[in-house]
């Protein structure tokens, strides 16, 4: 039986109205949304009903009228989807356009086409995404505003950004754009006054714009494949390689210089160092950290499910707390519902973990990339300290031990056999003697 959900997606300006939209749903796997010309204050927009707030204020007859028209809208959409009798060959587009005839019979002519923003939103409604990766998703298509802004006051030829007309072409200059946008900050502010974010642009590195251009590329495949278009630009346009440096990794024994480091005159601190550690002695990721609570202790062991891979194919982690890491909890008894540690802003724990290990003395040099540059440079340990590094510590440690990777992976949250893994370990000299040996 179908149903259908009614919803907004609020503006990012404050006190704009929204346009109010529909997911019709129908079964497993069939869902279609439509956006309809009623709009609304969100302040005003109870989201379980599907109406105005009972109890604010507003005029009786206004709120009649509003209440009245989704209703109404509710009852079209069904009306057009009943009539359809081949309801394989709709798509959220074709719904859309139907449903405009339904309203207008006179003329019948179709809606204008839904803007890249509509099919943006359709995109993130329709997948099950964490907030996380919606909000990097949101991040892309505010780049993709601004070169749109760009390209309009520096071009005769005015843009306006949609699927149809993605090109090879336009793809390499909004590549070009992602890896400039920095250097507009100050000729072009009114770029970043019309789309803002939320810190001063920084340059970009050719791996995070190959983020970037893959985000897009799955946009575009899911729209093929939704029929809102048969434009796929990246059949004849090529995402670059991401490239990565040597996987490093602090040694046991440089953890445990840091977990002895006194540091009793800087109490908060200290915190932050425990935490990092316990996040070394179980290796997940800070998002899954920051979520865990004292409930996901069980029976000596910490389990979780780990958040990035929690919609597509959910595995329960189960890592057990060696002597450590219980000594560590039991300095920060918690109830079932809190937070396992007192946790700070990710920004200040990285800030903190980089301060505790130049107080610890660990700043041997270590070869990275520059993101940006692309080139090898020598960094103190210290200076690139990270929650990362407490995840690398974990897997490339266990594994230089055990050289097994799927027995790793079991206790990292990694898919088995997963290409990612490769860039946590290091194959180092001791292990190639090790193999060599094995000729003998």
């Amino acid at each position: 039986m179908a149903t259908i959900k009614v919803f907004i997606d609020p503006p990012r300006k404050k006190g704009k109205l929204a346009k109010v939209r529909f997911r019709l749903s129908d079964g497993r796997g069939k869902q279609f949304y439509y956006t309809s010309e009623i709009k609304v204050l969100p302040d005003n927009w109870d989201s379980k009903n599907g109406t105005i707030k009972a109890k604010v204020l507003f005029k009786a007859e206004e709120r009649t009228a509003f209440n009245k028209a989704v209703a109404d809208r509710k009852n079209a959409i069904f009306a057009v989807y009943d009539a359809e009798e081949n309801k394989a060959v709709l798509s959220s587009k074709l719904l859309s356009e139907r449903i405009y005839k339904y309203i207008h019979p006179v003329n019948g002519n179709p809606p204008p086409e839904s803007t890249f923003l509509d099919i943006f939103n359709d995109f993130l409604e329709k997948h099950k995404l964490s907030e996380v990766r919606k909000g990097n998703y949101r991040v892309v298509l505010r780049a993709l505003q601004r070169f749109e802004l760009y390209h309009n006051k520096t071009n005769k030829i005015p843009l306006k950004l949609s699927l149809n007309i993605l090109s090879p072409s336009l793809l390499s200059d909004i590549e070009t754009f992602l890896r400039n946008e920095h250097s507009l900050y100050k000729t072009l502010p009114e770029l970043y006054e019309t789309v803002p974010e939320s810190r001063k642009p920084q340059p970009r590195g050719q791996n995070t714009i190959n983020g970037i251009l893959t985000k897009i590329r799955t946009l575009c495949l899911w729209a093929v494949r939704e029929g809102i278009t048969t434009n796929n630009p990246f059949s004849k346009f090529k995402v670059g390689e991401d490239l990565y440096g040597t996987p490093y990794y602090i040694t046991i024994e440089e953890r445990n210089l840091l977990y002895k480091k006194d540091l009793s005159h800087r109490p908060k601190l200290a915190i932050q160092r425990d935490i990092f550690v316990f996040q070394c002695l179980i290796g997940c990721r800070v998002s899954d950290l920051y979520r865990m609570t004292h409930a996901n202790i069980i029976n000596g062991a910490i389990e979780y499910i780990p958040r990035k891979t929690k919609e597509g194919n959910p595995v329960t982690v189960r890592v057990p707390l060696n002597n450590t890491a219980k000594e560590i909890l039991s300095r920060y008894p918690s109830e079932n519902n809190q937070p396992l540690f007192p946790y700070i802003a990710e920004q200040k724990y990285n800030d903190a973990i980089k301060e505790a290990f130049k107080l610890a003395g660990l700043n041997r040099p270590v070869t990275v990339i520059n993101p940006t540059t692309r080139e090898e440079e020598k960094q103190p340990l210290c200076k690139i300290a990270s929650s990362h590094l407490a995840r690398r510590c974990f897997i490339g440690n266990l594994y230089k031990q055990v050289k097994d990777q799927n027995l790793v992976a079991s206790l990292s949250g990694h898919k088995e056999g997963s290409k990612a893994f490769a860039r946590y370990r290091e194959i180092d000299e001791e292990m190639k003697k090790e193999l060599v040996n094995l000729l003998e």
